[in-house]
C-alpha cells in the first residue's frame, strides 16, 4: 500500500556543478542544465528538449555526456530500455575523449549516480549499489561533498528498496545534518528541492518500517513518517509531483489509522489530479490504494473495479510489479469470499506466477545488499486457495472418469483372481489325486516301464538325446536300476544327491548317468532330483499330519535343501503354490472328506 517517492533524488545527480564552479560555464549551458534538473520534478517531457539542445550547442564532451545521461535516465523513466541503453553508452563515449581534468571526474561520479539510478530503476540493485559506492570515493577525492550527500541519499533508496529501513532511516538523518551543515553552498531553490526530498523520504523509511513489524503498539512510528510527510508538504510548492507523493503517502496512513472516509477522500482527489497532469506512476498506485481500501470495508465491487484498473495498466506499461501482484493477490481473495471457484483460482495462479517471477530476481538481489525479500505469508494464503479450488475443480471435472476407470479395473483384478484361483485349485487337486494314487502303487510297477526302453518312450524323449553319444541297452538298464535302488532307499532325501557323487556311488561317469536320465526319465539331473525331493514332500503331506505342521526351514531340510527360499521356489515351480498354501488345500478337502462321509 505504502507510495515509494521513485523520483525522489532523480535530479540530483545533474547538480554536478557545485556553485562556487559555476563561473566556469557559459550562463547559457548553466541555464540549459538547471531547465533539465527542474523539468525532472515539474514536467519529465521537457528533459528531452532542453537535453537535445544541450547536445547539440557546442562540441565539448563533458556537455555531450550530461545531455545523454540525462536522456538516458529519461528514456528508462519513460520505459524505453533499448534507447536509455543506447544514450547511455553514447555518454561513456564522449566521457572517454574527455582530458583528465577535476570537472571530468565531476563528470564520471555523475555517471556514475545516473547509472546507479538507472539500475535502481531495473531493481538491479547491487549494480546500482557498486557504482554509488565507487562515485562516492571520486567525489571525496576532489572534495565534492554535495555529490557525496547525492550519493548517500540514493543508498539510502536501496536499503529501503530491499526493507532495510532503520538502515536507511540513519542514512537519511545523517544526510540532513550533512544538508544543513553545507547550506551555504546551495541556493535557496536547490536548498529547499534537497531539503524537501530528504523528509519525504524519511517518511517513507519510518513507514515501510512500521509496515515491517506491523504492530498497532508502533503507531509512533507512523506518526513520525506522517510527521516527516508534513514537513515535505511544506518544501514543495514548487514540485507537484512531491507533493502528490506526499498527499498518497497521507492518504494511506489515514488508512492505516481507520480513518477511511479521510483517506477516501484523500485518494479520490488524487486520482484526477493524476490522471489529468500525465501522472501515470502515481494514478496506477493510487488505484491500489483505493482498492485496498475498499477491500478492507468489503465493498467488493468498487474494489473490483479498481484492481481491474491496475491490471489493465499493467499490461500496457508492464512496470510497477508490487501492485500488479497486490492487485491479483486482493482479487483472489474477493472471489474466495464470493464462492467463486473459476475465478478465485485464475487470479490466485496470476498472483503466484507473478509473485515468483518478482521473489526470484528481488531474493538474488536483495542478498547481495543484505536482505532477503518475500511476502510468505501472503503466498502460503494463495497456495491455500488454489490448492482449495484446484482440488473442487479437478475432483468435478475427474469424478465420473475415475470412477468408470476404477470400476474397470476392479474387474479385471477381481475375474482375473477368480480365474487363477481356479486353477491353481485345479491343479492342487489334480496333484493330490495324483499322489494318492502314486502312493497305492506299487513301486515294481514303475521300475518295469523304466527299465521296458520302449520305442514310445524313446521318441518321446528323442529330442533331449546327445546325438554323438551311443551306450548299449544293458548298460541303461544297469544304471536307471541302481537309480531306482537308490530312490526307494531315499537317498534322495541328502544334501549331497548330485550327479557327481551319484555317478561315484553307481560307478558310471557323469556323461553316462546324465545321458541315461535325459532319455529315460526326459530331464536334466538337477530336475530329476528336485522332482524326487518335491514328489516326496508332497507325499508326506498327504499322509503325514505331523509333517504337515513343519515349518518351510524344516520341510527344506528333511529333502536336502539348505535354506527355506530355494525349496519354497522349487516347490511353487512344481504345484504353482506355496507349500502352505498346498498344505491348506490338502486340509481342506480332508474336512470336505470327513463331512460327506458323515
Amino acid at each position: 500500500m505504502r507510495f515509494f517517492f521513485f523520483l525522489v533524488f532523480l535530479m540530483l545527480p545533474f547538480s554536478v556543478y557545485s556553485q562556487e564552479d559555476k563561473g566556469a560555464y557559459d550562463e547559457k549551458i548553466l541555464a540549459l542544465q538547471e531547465k533539465i534538473k527542474t523539468s525532472f520534478n515539474v514536467n519529465i517531457d521537457s528533459v528531452l528538449v532542453y537535453a537535445s539542445e544541450l547536445e547539440t550547442i557546442d562540441e565539448n564532451p563533458l556537455h555531450k555526456t550530461f545531455a545523454l545521461a540525462s536522456k538516458a535516465y529519461y528514456f528508462q523513466l519513460k520505459s524505453d530500455r533499448p534507447s536509455s541503453d543506447k544514450s547511455y553508452a553514447a555518454a561513456l563515449t564522449y566521457l572517454r575523449k574527455a582530458p583528465s581534468s577535476k570537472e571530468k571526474v565531476k563528470i564520471n561520479a555523475f555517471m556514475l549516480n545516473v547509472g546507479g539510478l538507472i539500475d535502481w530503476k531495473r531493481r538491479n540493485y547491487k549494480l546500482a549499489l557498486d557504482k554509488y559506492e565507487k562515485g562516492i570515493r571520486l567525489s571525496q577525492s576532489i572534495g565534492d561533498f554535495m555529490q557525496v550527500i547525492k550519493f548517500k541519499n540514493n543508498i539510502a533508496m536501496i536499503n529501503d528498496e530491499v526493507g532495510n529501513y532503520k538502515q536507511a532511516i540513519d542514512i537519511s538523518r545523517g544526510v540532513s545534518a550533512m544538508l544543513d551543515g553545507l547550506k551555504y553552498k546551495y541556493t535557496d531553490e536547490q536548498f529547499i528541492r534537497d531539503k524537501g526530498n530528504v523528509y519525504i523520504n524519511l517518511g517513507n523509511f519510518y513507514e515501510g518500517e512500521y509496515y515491517t513489524h506491523n504492530d498497532t503498539r508502533k503507531f509512533y512510528l507512523l506518526d513520525s513518517a506522517e510527521y516527516f510527510y508534513k514537513k515535505a508538504i511544506t518544501y514543495s510548492a514548487k514540485f507537484t509531483d512531491r507533493k502528490i507523493s506526499c498527499e498518497i503517502n497521507l492518504g494511506n496512513i489515514y488508512f492505516m489509522k481507520e480513518e477511511y472516509a479521510a483517506a477516501e477522500k484523500v485518494y479520490y482527489s488524487l486520482m484526477l489530479l493524476t490522471k489529468n497532469n500525465g501522472y501515470d506512476d502515481e494514478y496506477y498506485n493510487v488505484n491500489l490504494n483505493l482498492g485496498s481500501l475498499y477491500f478492507t470495508q468489503k465493498k467488493y465491487d468498487k474494489a473490483l473495479a479498481c484492481f481491474m484498473k491496475v491490471d489493465s495498466i499493467y499490461k500496457i506499461r508492464k512496470t510497477g510489479d508490487l501492485e500488479f501482484i497486490k492487485s491479483n493477490y486482493y482479487q483472489a481473495k474477493i472471489y474466495n469470499e464470493k464462492n467463486d471457484a473459476a475465478n478465485a483460482y485464475k487470479y490466485s495462479e496470476i498472483y503466484l506466477d507473478a509473485f515468483e517471477k518478482n521473489e526470484s530476481k528481488i531474493t538474488k538481489e536483495a542478498l547481495d545488499v543484505n536482505y532477503t525479500m518475500g511476502l510468505s505469508d501472503l503466498n502460503k494464503e494463495m497456495n491455500g486457495i488454489q490448492n482449495k479450488y484446484r482440488n473442487r475443480i479437478l475432483l468435478k471435472n475427474g469424478l465420473i472418469g475415475f470412477t468408470v476407470v476404477l470400476f474397470i479395473v476392479l474387474l479385471f483384478v477381481l475375474f482375473r483372481n477368480i480365474k487363477r484361483r481356479r486353477e491353481i485349485e485345479v491343479k492342487i487337486s489334480a496333484l493330490i489325486a495324483e499322489h494318492k494314487a502314486n502312493l497305492e502303487k506299487k513301486i515294481n510297477g514303475v521300475e518295469d516301464v523304466l527299465l521296458s526302453n520302449d520305442t514310445q518312450t524313446t521318441v518321446a524323449i528323442e529330442k533331449n538325446k546327445p546325438a554323438a553319444l551311443s551306450i548299449d541297452e544293458e548298460k541303461e538298464n544297469e544304471i536307471v536300476s541302481k537309480l531306482l535302488q537308490l530312490e526307494k532307499k531315499q537317498y534322495y532325501l541328502n544334501p549331497d544327491f548330485t550327479l557327481q557323487s551319484i555317478a561315484k556311488k553307481i560307478k558310471t561317469n557323469t556323461t553316462y548317468l546324465s545321458y541315461v536320465v535325459n532319455k529315460r526319465f526326459g530331464k536334466t539331473f538337477s530336475e530329476y532330483a528336485n522332482e524326487l525331493k518335491i514328489n516326496y514332500v508332497i507325499d508326506e503331506m498327504i499322509s503325514n499330519s505331523t509333517y504337515r505342521k513343519y515349518s518351510t526351514q524344516a520341510m527344506a531340510e528333511s529333502v536336502g535343501y539348505k535354506n527355506a527360499v530355494s525349496f519354497t521356489k522349487s516347490f511353487s515351480k512344481r504345484t504353482g503354490v506355496t507349500p502352505i498354501r498346498f498344505i491348506k488345500k490338502i486340509e481342506e478337502e480332508m474336512i470336505v472328506k470327513s463331512s460327506s462321509d458323515t
